[in-house]
Parts: structure tokens; C-alpha cells; sequence
């Protein structure tokens, strides 16, 4: 059997387009995160202590997750009304006059920049609201059924191809400035735009006579009653709200590891190297056999990863446990996105993949807010152990809240006609 990947998904043209663009947003938004992040820290040192910075970067985190909240049921039940495509277009035109807006702040004084960016990581937060349904609702109907799992392979790879490189770009670039940072991030999204344009996708086909507070309501009934989407989705939000450490990365940069914003990029990219080494294993090999315990088996990893770069004063050695979780999180998100996309009937994959969002989100940008919280009581290094434990617990505990889930064997057993 070839280690490389199969390439033939890329025939579809519309696949491949989208496939390009969906990267190219994904590079953007990882060199703004890692601006932002920086930023905001750097900003926030010049008169505050470790803790106190710490809790403001967990608000950025808030800022962004309170719209997706708002708005993520609303963003599904559009992208089972209203062409997809048109969504991902209009959202990110929108995606690029916030990064101009970001463009302005770099050059305010410090009183007004930290509120500026609050207020665009809001805005992004809004825009995330719609788009991560719009898309993960659309690829699944540019290929054939029988593809699909190639399909989420390689948005798998690219994505952590994008997350490798965005990360490690943005820091470089930081070092003419954050302003340097977002200009690029802008033309990458544009670019994204016009891929979009010239994805030849299939005529949408909303949901007939529905209405759309009944739409959002069938899409969270559907979510409730499927155990084995409940369960998966509901993995994600434990794990990563209590275990993710993205959001205190510029505190062991700075403050921990001191290797500056360029470091901070290369930490950012370490998970994604990890995640990108496994995505292309899976793309090449996937997984046939006992697929739910290979999921909850690497959550367990990822805990005790996270334990090892909590302990952690060596750069290299932090930079080798976020790839493993970076690789083992990899896992756990190729079972779960295959499971919920083959056990969802087409014409709800908007609906349930925005409470999926929802979800996906409490546990990034909410866990962000909880990271900074605990980092202001516990301190950043308790901050993580407290997250590696939890991770653990949780891979022990599902196999017995979900037990359909753990003993799922084959993807095809959750497949819906």
C-alpha cells in the first residue's frame, strides 16, 4: 500500500477549490491568533503581572465565544436555507474588513488598541458563527458518498498544514510589526474569496417549508436523541475547555520558556506538526476497526501530554508534547468528524453541524476563557495540569456514559442513508 495520500479526491473541481480555500482561511486565521495573541499580552506586561495579562488573554477568548453562542443555531439552520456558498463569500468579505480594522489598532496608543481588538475578536467571533457550518455542511455533497472519508482526511491535512505554517509565518512577520501580521492575513483571505467564486458546486437544495426556529430545534433534537453524535460532540467540549492550552501559550513564550513572539509561533505549530504527521497517516491508512476506542484512547494521550508540557522549561521538550497532543487530538477529530458526518442525514448537516460549532467553540474560545481564569488563581503551569487531569478523567469516564460511542467499531455502522 502507498504511504502517499490518494490524490484522486482532487478530481472534483469543486472539491479542489474548496479544498484550497478552506486553507488559506485556516492559514489567516492562525497568523491573526497568534498576532492577537501576542499582542495583547505584550500590551497587557507593560503594567500588569503574569496572572493578570494571563485573565486577559482568556477574554479574548470570551469576546469571541459570546456571538457564536448568539448566533451558531442561527448560522445552521442559513446554511440549510440559503445557498452555502454564498455564505462562505459574504462572511469572509466580512473576515476582511475586521482584519483592516486590526490594521488600524496596530498603530493606536495601548488605551485604545486592547478595546479595538476585543471588539474585532468579537466580530470574528460573529463571522465563526456562519461559516464553520456553511462549510462543513457543503464538501460533503462535492464528492461522492463512498469519498467522504478521503474527503475529511485530507481537510484533516490541510488544515494542519495551514496550522502548522499560519502560526510560524505570523511570528516571523510579527517582527516587523502585528500590522505586518494582519496586511498578509488579508490577502490570503481575498484569495480565499476567489476560490470560493470559482468552486462550481452543486444547485443548493434547502429544506423545504420549514421555519426557522423549528429548523434549530430539530437540528438540537436530532443532536440529543443520536447518542453517538451527542457523544462524540460532547467529547470535544470536555476535553478541549479543560485541557486546551492555546490560549496561555504567549505566558510560557514570554514569561516560562523565554523565546520570544517567534517561539511563540513555533509552539503554536507544534500540535499542528504533530496533528499534520497523523492526518497524513490517515489520509494514506484510515481507520477500519474499533474506531471508538482508538478516539477516547487518544484522548487519554493527549492529557498526559499536556501533564509533560505543563512540567516542562525546555523548549524543545514543550515543542515535543504539544505535537503529541497536536497528534493525538488528530484522532480524536478524524473518528468524531467521520462519525457525525456519516450519522447525519444531509439535509440536517447544517443544523447539527452548528451545535457541533457550538460546542467545538465553547470548548476553543470558551476554554480559552477558563485557561485564564484558572491561570489567575492556580498560576499558567497550574492552569495546565488541572487540564491534563480533567482529559484523562474524561477519556475514563465516556467509555461509560457513552458506551454506543467507545464500542464503536466501523464508520459505516453510524451511516445513514
Amino acid at each position: 500500500m502507498s504511504l502517499l495520500p490518494s490524490l484522486a479526491i482532487f478530481r472534483h473541481q469543486a472539491y479542489r477549490y474548496y479544498w484550497i480555500a478552506r486553507q488559506l482561511v485556516s492559514a489567516g486565521r492562525q497568523m491573526i491568533a497568534v498576532a492577537i495573541g501576542w499582542q495583547i499580552y505584550d500590551l497587557a506586561r507593560e503594567t500588569r503581572s503574569i496572572e493578570e495579562s494571563a485573565f486577559l488573554l482568556g477574554l479574548v477568548g470570551l469576546a469571541q465565544f459570546l456571538p457564536v453562542l448568539l448566533l451558531s443555531l442561527v448560522g445552521g439552520q442559513a446554511a440549510d436555507r440559503i445557498d452555502r456558498k454564498l455564505i462562505l463569500i459574504v462572511s469572509n468579505a466580512l473576515r476582511l474588513f475586521v482584519i483592516g480594522g486590526l490594521v488600524a489598532a496596530s498603530f493606536a496608543p495601548t488605551p485604545v488598541a486592547i478595546p479595538a481588538i476585543f471588539v474585532a475578536a468579537a466580530a470574528m467571533g460573529g463571522i465563526n458563527a456562519f461559516t464553520p457550518a456553511a462549510s462543513n455542511a457543503l464538501y460533503p455533497r462535492l464528492v461522492p458518498r463512498d469519498e467522504l472519508p478521503l474527503a475529511i482526511a485530507w481537510n484533516s491535512l490541510g488544515f494542519q498544514a495551514a496550522a502548522i505554517f499560519g502560526p510560524a509565518i505570523g511570528g516571523f512577520l510579527y517582527i516587523g510589526g502585528p500590522h505586518v501580521v494582519y496586511t498578509v492575513s488579508a490577502a490570503i483571505t481575498a484569495s480565499a474569496i476567489i476560490c470560493f467564486w470559482f468552486a462550481q458546486t452543486p444547485k443548493h437544495e434547502p429544506s423545504p417549508n420549514a421555519r426557522s426556529l423549528a429548523m434549530i430545534f430539530e437540528g438540537l433534537r436530532y443532536v440529543r436523541d443520536n447518542k453517538i453524535v451527542l457523544g462524540a460532540i460532547s467529547l470535544d467540549l470536555v476535553v478541549v475547555f479543560f485541557g486546551g492550552v492555546t490560549a496561555l501559550l504567549p505566558v510560557f513564550a514570554r514569561d516560562v520558556l523565554h523565546v520570544g513572539a517567534e517561539g511563540l509561533g513555533i509552539l503554536r505549530a507544534a500540535p499542528a506538526l504533530g496533528a499534520g504527521i497523523v492526518a497524513f497517516l490517515l489520509a494514506s491508512r484510515a481507520l477500519t476497526r474499533k474506531v471508538g476506542y482508538w478516539m477516547l484512547g487518544a484522548v487519554a494521550i493527549y492529557g498526559a501530554a499536556m501533564l509533560g508540557f505543563a512540567l516542562s522549561t525546555v523548549f524543545c521538550f514543550s515543542m515535543a508534547t504539544l505535537a503529541i497532543t497536536g497528534a493525538a487530538d488528530m484522532i480524536s477529530v478524524y473518528v468524531r468528524q467521520s462519525l457525525i458526518q456519516l450519522a447525519t442525514p444531509d439535509h440536517m448537516r447544517g443544523r447539527v453541524s452548528s451545535v457541533s460549532f457550538i460546542f467545538i467553540s465553547a470548548s476553543n474560545e470558551l476554554g480559552e476563557f477558563e485557561s485564564g481564569v484558572a491561570a489567575r488563581f492556580l498560576g499558567p503551569i497550574g492552569a495546565v495540569l488541572l487540564g491534563g487531569g480533567i482529559a484523562i478523567a474524561t477519556a475514563l469516564a465516556w467509555t461509560k456514559l457513552f458506551p454506543a460511542l467507545a464500542k464503536a467499531d466501523k464508520f459505516e455502522d453510524a451511516a445513514v442513508e
